[in-house]
């Protein structure tokens, strides 16, 4: 049911970042074991996987990398935070948008503040703000991840967010879980009883059911067609 709608609605949403479809265009960052020119150890330094991040984005050149959306990332060897006592989770639940610190995040229509949490640890979401929206009488979320503890402050749940309303923005490393400055974008169908929170990578066995519950954010993004595009 919502699948049909999103994709029904599809035009009308506003940009998450700030991008102009003229003269932008987007690098497509992989994860997987197939970039060679990522290495794990690159990966467990956030300094590094700063570098490489920035490095590559002035090479080609792009305003954003994007990308991960049911992506099996195995160089997530490096983070505890993905790690378990039968099997790892690495298979990626959101789309990440790779840009500078303070880039600005907006919402892509009305919705209200479901909830919102500073999860401060090493490879987590850090600063996190979900947003609940209704399509047809048709209730699920959307989720921001790696933000500015700033996003946070005098932050209620139930504020009223409008579309296009700057209502947060790419945080730093302290902030954001130490990870290069990004964005998580989820969406999500059933939170269920978690608040501030939601898995945004799952293991690969279970992989079906957390992508049902997941679906495609570029649904609602509509930037898949724009990587490596240029006027």
């Amino acid at each position: 049911m919502l699948l049909s709608i999103l994709k029904k609605h599809h035009h009308q949403f506003h940009p998450v970042v700030p991008f102009d479809r003229e003269k932008d265009c987007l690098y497509p960052f992989d994860f997987t074991d197939k970039n060679n020119d990522l290495t794990k150890d690159q990966v467990a330094d956030t300094e590094s996987f700063a570098k490489y991040i920035n490095d590559t984005l002035t090479k080609h050149p792009c305003r954003y990398g994007i990308g991960g959306y049911n992506e099996h990332r195995t160089l997530y060897s490096t983070r505890r935070q993905f790690d378990g006592d039968d099997e790892p989770r690495r298979l990626h639940l959101g789309v990440d948008i790779w840009g500078p610190v303070g880039t600005r995040i907006m919402s892509p229509l009305d919705g209200l503040v479901h909830s919102f949490a500073f999860n401060d640890h090493d490879g987590d979401y850090g600063a996190t703000i979900i947003l609940t929206h209704n399509l047809e009488g048709t209730h699920f979320h959307t989720l921001y991840g790696h933000l500015s503890l700033n996003s946070l402050k005098n932050l209620q749940s139930g504020r009223r967010i409008r579309k296009g309303e700057v209502f947060t923005e790419f945080g730093m490393r302290f902030e954001n879980g130490n990870w290069p400055p990004h964005l998580h974008f989820q969406i999500v169908l059933d939170m269920g009883d978690r608040e501030g929170d939601y898995p945004g990578v799952c293991k690969y066995s279970e992989r079906d059911r957390w992508l049902e519950n997941s679906p495609d954010p570029d649904l609602i993004l509509g930037m898949g067609g724009l990587v490596n595009s240029r006027p």
